[in-house]
């Protein structure tokens, strides 16, 4: 069968001359030992280096000196996998029992770390790694032996089991969550063809122990359904909110409810197209996936039947229908006939001479039943199961376009490419008839590389008897799409299976879920450590007492003691060792931890429950899945984040341009807002109203356009490009030529591109664009709205451009597209006039290195001041070139081109070499700048992270000019900046190493172990004088062990670090050198699957719930909505659970010392013998209910202040980076301070026993243990309660209510238990005892003694040696904060602060801060606790100036911003008119000659508000960056010669120096 030629259709969208691999044919047997070389060596090299890339993901190759290399190395490394298509498998792929020496991952994937079975061991497992619990049960089975005294050894197993039990609990709840997103995952459904025989995968053997999961898995989950229809039957509830915790999409729930009828509706629509022999139809159906659109079906009618259309390779023009009929002769396909001499013979991967069984069909089933070598189909908005081949697509062209967002968070869209051999793999009998094998490297985790090859025997069906010729085609990343992808803009795709499950790259690069721990709880273990050391002391210390003391004899111990266990002394002591150990159990408490997990499930409720942190549009709240580390939400030092919807929400809009000299476009930027307010401009008032005027002429603009043309494809709400200035000159209101330079501008924007067409119907139709490229989206936009639309293209490469209402067809005949080495585009395109142009656009440094030498001078000049001053607000620049080509020129070139897109190997650098050749001699027409939109508040939350001393470090798979840009918007980057841009061509370790010396010698460092040591001890944040770039390819080579060191002191140095163009493996190896190299705390935050990895490498994980995917979600800690809430997550919730969790620790143990030693102190004189010196029922209560309530409440409740004033002064924060509020110092001091307390509790009550007996009226004494016993309790009940009422920051009614109900209970106790006979010896004892004076008198001088230290520290501390959150508390007393009542707390920002009066800490106090220690250099500035507190202080502007503000942005000492350099450099501009800031341009040459320059005046005179603001702010910034790297400044630009163009430079403009000269004259 054969498939009729396409019709021509000027909607739809056909990709000119779309560069995909040629075929080979190989013959002979050198051939083919050359070819598996080839790929051996290709397969070896997937190790641990990865290739460098082109943006479009293509392989550069290695050289032939490298591949020599590689190839000596490659000998006995893995070789890759081979998977058979209907053909038996070869013996070499068996063993000697005949078995497939290959197996397969399943597709089945799960990210939870347990399940049914092994949830109860694992979980055990992981929970007895803790040493507390491993010594508690190992009391708890001590209990069960009698001999050593314990009198319930149940009651004493309780606690374990509690704690056990709740941990377990909480783990099951967490990894539930990521069960039921796996389960929906692996439950997805996918065609797959079934009833053919698969030989990869026909013999695999499912093991016992996996059909014993599964029963088990499948029991569970019926026992749960049937639990869940029984109480959705009881009860028709709607979902509760707190639903959303399991992270359940919209879309989730949107399938949920429909997916019965989506079905129904599918499979109805399958039956209707099944013929007789079962084979599924190819026309499209509505997806079943969650959330998915439905395609469209390309169908007709012809005499009642439905027929489809097809793309075919042999499409060409003027054909008006596709249907199957006899195979016809290949007709012309309307290319040139120059290029018809490099037509190959691709060849197909169907045997004609094959009889199919005809069995085969398409089934819908799910992405856990996909295996290695299973055909697949899919349709237009499914999700990609596993990593596929593209065999065939519905494009005529073999393309299909892919969505990236869930790897990269990109949403633009990648164009893939179908084998030429498998075009003609349509249907499922097709795939029967099929015979092949294909040769693959192994997985490996490289997003951007793969290497493979297809081979099989071509036959004639016209000659069958003839032998078969051997054929092969090469299988490179364009050929494959990977799991987690989306397929778009194409109705459907054959291909077939390549990895599956684990070993696709997305869950390679994904890694094992990690188990994490709070750092505290790590440090805890060494507490606890310490105190087993203390207890064995402790207990030695009785034991050898208490032996002594036995072996001694002639004492009444010989009357009193008879029929004991210890026949002996030495074995006497080692029962009295396990008694004291019983005894003093509690100075290891098991309430410690069983009330840290009651703290942090509570601080998890509270996080997930703050309504400011609550993302409305997408229903969101922060959600915690990880419940155990919040307190490490205080402690962060480094973040690392994504760029691409994380800090941005991926919205790219046209806001300025520069046409032949002028400016164009109004726009009020984050950026430009950002550096106001550096400059102490009221940013809300001006951005108000710049907002205002930008609106005014925003209504301005379109009733110009509308006036001009009506045009009917603009949106006036998706208009982005205000310029009503630029409608006037279109109109001729300057004059011809500039309105010919206008138009000509945006005629070469609406055809220099790739973009794909979508009309939605509609009078209008609505006319959308798709792009692999959010910018090129956004210039053919602009061109639309005012009046230049892309209408779609025609089959044979022409494309319809509505020109001002005027329909015309332009010839594309070559796109050069855009990689990462060129930065620039083009396209050849014929004009309506015959005439040939060269279009192009990239960055303003490679354009500007292509111009035509010694023309347009002033041009070029003024073109370069507007695209520095559109960089300085923070948008993405590019220029607009064009040349004139001639016939001959064209057709010689041409030929060059189509040999080099035929090239099997290294064709990208072929292509590049050959496109260069004619991207010279270029004319200037003029710049764009782009906005790529931030998400809300990201400045202003980047800005607070700084001032709260966190460093931000933005790892992105972008281009580093992407990053450069976003990085001035988010006020990452500032003009005061100097940018280090590491960048090594040659994959050389040696010159990376001694780049980064060269750079680390400016710091005046060498990367020695020393400076690495004192760089572990210094949190105070860089100076912002340095910011460091580097890309992919440079970071391999510097995360080598031997420039590692140095590398990462260089970063230590750098206020800001942007990482571009880095894998995810990349993204987790740089979080791991900072992590493990500095001894930091770190957060890795973002959105996308390609985050995954630096997610679970970092201390805590943030995942973002965008509105695209949720893969970062589900492998998080923390998942919030948008990035702004992180700074309430870390500088609110984070510092409140450190401090909270720091101070409740110290005061457990502090507790547990002054009752366990109290004990200890009575043993002295009982001879070690292990007797209590309480009724046990004290002993059970103390950490129960007498001392439990308060130290929980203060972990769950307590603040030092509330959540506005730690917003409005974040500087609170970096006691957390130091990690002052838990040291060993201050658990030492605690632990001392209770051995004192304990002292004083025992001896005071031992003093007064001691020297007489005291008897009450009725004549019974009350000296006895049990009634002493009470003399020590109560009090020391009491002083361990007021104790931590004292170490509490806020007092308020509920906390002295528990504080208070914690006191009383031990006084009610006492009374209660001791008025019945169930207490024995103990009955009656409370009136006895609080009936005596001695009592009272005991109780007030212990309490008081007690306390009297602590207090008395605390006072001295606030008074002399206050920390910066006292001198805060205290201001807030003094109502320095009370604006904040009425502010609303989503809202404060570090601007917020600038309402109120300055005061320091010094002011505040009146006294200096105590802990003062004096440090040089700013690197090592003061500590935490000296540092001068300044909030609120007000921002340093042109005309004031605050001995205490934050000159430096990192909040430091760092002053040093050079002004007087602004004097030496002033802009590069003029003010006149009374200082009204317009620009005169004197006459510059134009595109278009003839004109009197004069006309143009109108332009030039009339107002520019955003131009004229943007100068105006100029006059206070120094353009250090732009004049000092090679960034989009004039001044490079300028001086930048048309090294890349024909012709002879000027006689002595050689010389860079005098370059250099000229420009700065230009500038002054």
């Amino acid at each position: 069968m054969a498939i009729a030629p396409h019709a021509d259709d000027s909607e739809r969208t056909n990709p000119v001359k779309r560069i995909r691999w040629a075929t080979q044919r190989v013959t002979g047997k050198k051939g083919v030992q050359k070819r598996k070389s080839i790929f051996n060596r290709s397969n070896a090299r997937r190790g641990t280096d990865e290739k460098k890339r082109e943006s479009n993901g293509t392989d550069t190759g290695l050289t032939k000196q490298e591949q020599a290399q590689e190839s000596r190395a490659a000998e006995g490394r893995q070789v890759g996998r081979t998977i058979y298509f209907n053909t038996p498998l070869p013996d070499s792929a068996r063993d000697d029992d005949g078995r497939p020496l290959q197996s397969f991952k399943r597709n089945k994937i799960r990210t939870a770390k347990y399940t049914p079975i092994s949830f109860v061991p694992k979980n055990l497992w992981f929970q007895f790694h803790n040493i507390a619990n491993v010594y508690f049960l190992f009391i708890i089975i001590l209990c069960f032996f009698s001999i050593f005294g314990a009198q319930n050894p149940g009651l004493n197993a309780v606690p374990l089991i509690v704690i056990v039990i709740v941990t377990a609990v909480k783990d099951g709840v967490e990894d539930w969550r990521r069960t039921v997103l796996d389960n929906q995952l692996n439950n997805a459904p996918v065609h797959r063809l079934v009833d053919w025989n698969n030989v990869n995968t026909a013999e695999e053997q499912i093991n016992p122990w996996r059909r014993f999961k599964k029963a088990t898995s499948h029991l569970i989950l019926a026992i749960w359904k049937s639990r869940k229809n029984k109480k959705e039957k009881k009860q028709h509830k709607g979902r509760m909110s707190a639903d959303r915790a399991l992270d359940e999409s919209e879309g989730a729930a949107d399938y949920d409810d429909r997916r019965m009828s989506a079905l129904t509706q599918r499979l109805d629509a399958e039956e209707g197209r099944e013929n007789a022999d079962g084979d599924v139809e190819m026309t499209p159906v509505p997806s079943p996936t969650p959330g998915q659109k439905h395609g469209g079906d390309k169908t007709y009618i012809n005499d009642g039947d439905l027929v489809e259309q097809f793309g075919n390779s042999a499409a060409g023009p003027g054909d008006q229908m596709q249907r199957l009929e006899v195979p016809k002769d290949a007709l012309e396909s309307g290319k040139p006939l120059s290029t018809s001499m490099f037509k190959r013979f691709y060849g197909s991967l169907i045997d004609p001479t094959k009889d199919a069984m005809e069995t085969a069909r398409f089934k819908k089933g799910y992405w856990k039943d996909v295996q290695v070598g299973d055909f697949l189909r899919l349709y237009n908005d499914e999700e990609i199961p596993a990593d596929i081949i593209v065999l065939a697509t519905s494009d005529p062209d073999g393309a299909c376009y892919v969505e990236t967002k869930n790897l990269d968070g990109e949403t633009n869209l990648k164009v893939r490419t179908a084998l030429h051999s498998g075009v003609k793999v349509k249907r499922a009998r097709d795939c029967e008839r099929t015979a092949f094998h294909m040769e693959s490297e192994p997985p490996h985790a490289n997003l951007y590389a793969y290497s493979g090859v297809v081979r099989w025997q071509q036959r004639d069906p016209k000659h069958p008897d003839e032998p078969p010729k051997d054929m092969a085609e090469p299988v490179s990343i364009n050929n494959m799409l990977l799991r987690g992808c989306t397929l778009r803009n194409t109705e459907w795709i054959v291909g077939i299976a390549a990895f599956t499950g684990e070993e696709t790259k997305i869950m390679l690069n994904s890694g094992i879920t990690p188990s994490k721990r709070a750092r505290i709880s790590k440090e805890l273990n060494w507490d606890v450590i310490y105190n087993f050391c203390i207890l064995f002391i402790m207990c030695l210390v009785a034991a050898v007492v208490e032996g002594t003391t036995w072996g001694k004899g002639n004492a009444s111990l010989d009357f009193f003691e008879y029929g004991g266990y210890g026949t002996t002394p030495a074995l006497d002591g080692f029962i009295t060792f396990w008694a004291a150990v019983i005894l003093f159990q509690n100075l290891v408490p098991i309430s410690l931890y069983i009330s840290l997990e009651i703290i942090r499930t509570a601080q998890a409720f509270f996080i997930y429950s703050d309504t400011y942190m609550y993302y409305e549009k997408i229903d969101y709240p922060c959600t915690p899945k990880s419940w155990n580390i919040s307190d490490d939400l205080g402690q962060i030092e480094y973040i690392f984040s994504d760029k691409t919807g994380t800090l941005t929400q991926n919205v790219m809009e046209f806001k300025k341009c520069t046409i032949n000299g002028f400016p164009y476009g109004e726009a009020y930027t984050e950026a430009l807002a950002g550096m106001q307010k550096r400059q102490g401009i009221n940013v809300e008032v001006e951005g108000a109203r710049a907002r205002a005027q930008i609106a005014l002429d925003r209504v301005s603009m379109i009733e110009r356009i509308r006036k001009m043309h009506d045009n009917p494809y603009l949106r006036d709400d998706e208009l982005t490009f205000v310029a009503p200035t630029f409608i006037s000159d279109m109109g001729g209101e300057s004059g011809s030529a500039q309105q010919a330079a206008c138009e000509q501008f945006m005629l070469v924007l609406a055809l220099c591109h790739t973009v794909i067409t979508e009309r939605t119907p509609g009078d209008p139709p609505k006319i959308e664009f798709k792009a692999q490229s959010p910018d090129e989206a956004a210039l053919v936009a602009t061109a639309r709205d005012v009046g230049f639309t892309v209408m779609g293209r025609t089959s044979d490469g022409g494309m319809i451009v509505n020109c001002l209402g005027e329909e015309r067809e332009y010839m594309v005949m070559n796109t050069l597209e855009f990689n990462s080495a060129r930065k620039r585009m083009s396209a050849v395109v014929r004009m309506p006039d015959g005439k040939i142009m060269l279009f192009c656009k990239g960055a303003d440094s490679v354009i500007y290195s292509r111009l035509k030498n010694r023309e347009q001078p002033e041009l070029r000049r003024q073109t370069a001041e507007h695209l520095e001053m559109f960089a300085r607000e923070g948008l993405r620049t590019l220029c607009i070139a064009q040349r004139e080509l001639s016939e001959e020129e064209y057709r010689i070139w041409n030929i060059e081109h189509d040999i080099a897109a035929s090239a099997v190997q290294d064709r990208e650098d072929k292509l590049d070499v050959v496109s260069d050749l004619i991207e010279r001699d270029l004319t200037l027409i003029g710049g764009t700048a782009i906005e790529d939109r931030l998400q809300d508040g990201v400045p202003d939350a980047i800005q607070l992270l700084a001032q709260a001393g966190i460093k931000l470090w933005v790892l992105t798979g972008d281009k580093v000019e992407t990053a450069i840009n976003i990085g001035f918007s988010c006020n990452l980057l500032d003009n005061d900046m100097d940018l280090i841009v590491l960048k090594v061509d040659d994959e050389d370790v040696e010159q990376a190493n001694s780049e980064v010396e060269k750079q680390l010698a400016v710091f005046g460092k060498t990367g020695s172990d020393e400076e690495l040591k004192a760089a572990k001890k210094n949190h105070e944040p860089p100076a912002p004088t340095h910011a460091l770039v580097i890309d992919g390819d440079t970071l391999k080579l510097v995360l080598d062990d031997k420039v590692r060191q140095k590398f990462l002191l260089l970063c230590k140095e750098c206020k800001a670090v942007l990482c571009c163009r880095v894998s995810p493996s990349q993204k987790a190896a740089v979080v791991q050198m900072v992590k493990s190299g500095l001894d930091v705390m770190t957060l890795s935050i973002g959105d996308g699957a390609n985050d995954v990895a630096m997610i679970q490498e970092a201390d805590v994980g943030v995942g973002i719930a965008g509105e695209e995917g949720r893969q970062a979600v589900m492998s998080s800690d923390y998942a919030i909505g948008q990035f702004r809430f992180l700074t309430r997550l870390m500088l609110v919730h984070g510092r409140w659970s450190y401090r909270r969790m720091s101070e409740t620790i110290a005061n457990f143990f502090y507790k547990n010392i002054v009752w366990t030693f109290a004990l200890f102190w009575y043993q002295i004189f009982t001879n070690m013998d292990c007797s209590y010196a309480f009724d046990y029922t004290y002993i059970l209560l103390y950490n129960l209910a007498f001392t439990s309530l308060p130290v929980i409440f203060m972990g769950i409740l307590d603040q030092d202040v509330d959540d506005k004033v730690s917003l409005a002064v974040p500087q609170l924060y970096r006691r957390g980076i130091e990690r002052l509020e838990w040291t060993q110092v201050k658990f030492w001091t605690y632990m001392i301070d209770g051995l004192y307390q304990s002292i004083i509790c025992f001896f005071f009550t031992y003093l007064v026993f001691a020297p007489a007996t005291f008897n009450t009226e009725n004549g019974r004494v009350v000296s006895d243990y049990k009634r002493m016993g009470v003399y020590i309790a109560i009090p020391a009940v009491t002083v361990v309660n007021v104790y931590l009422l004292l170490n509490t920051y806020r007092w308020d009614w509920f906390m002295l209510l528990i504080t208070s109900i914690s006191i009383l209970l031990v006084w009610l106790w006492t009374g209660v238990y001791t008025a019945f006979t169930a207490g024995f010896t103990f009955y009656d004892a409370a009136p006895q005892v609080l009936g005596a004076l001695s009592f009272w008198a005991t109780f007030m001088l212990t309490v008081i003694l007690c306390l009297l230290p602590r207090f008395a520290a605390k006072a001295f501390q606030k008074i002399y040696m206050p920390r910066d959150v006292d001198i805060v508390r205290e201001q807030i007393r003094q109502g320095r904060f009370d604006y904040l009542k009425h502010v609303d707390p989503a809202k404060i920002s570090t601007a917020t602060a600038e309402r109120a009066d300055s005061i320091s800490s010094s002011d505040a106090s009146g006294k200096p801060t105590g802990d003062m220690k004096k440090k040089g250099g700013h690197n090592s500035a003061l500590s935490e606790d000296m540092r001068p507190m300044y909030p609120p202080s007000v921002a340093p502007t042109a005309t004031t100036h605050n001995a205490r503000s934050q000159n430096g942005s990192d909040g430091t000492d760092y002053t040093g911003h050079r002004s007087s350099l602004d004097r030496q450099f002033p802009p590069a501009y003029k003010q006149h008119d009374g200082g009204n800031s317009s620009y005169h341009n004197p006459a510059t040459p134009t595109i278009t000659l003839g004109d009197d320059p004069e006309e143009r005046r109108i332009s030039v005179d009339r107002p520019r508000p955003s131009f004229d603001r943007l100068r105006s702010s100029m006059d206070r910034t120094r353009p250090s960056f732009e004049a000092s790297r090679d960034f989009t400044s004039a001044a490079y630009l300028a001086r930048v010669e048309s090294s890349q163009s024909h012709g002879e430079r000027e006689e002595g403009g050689g010389s860079a120096s005098r370059r250099y000269e000229v420009c700065a004259e230009d500038l002054r």
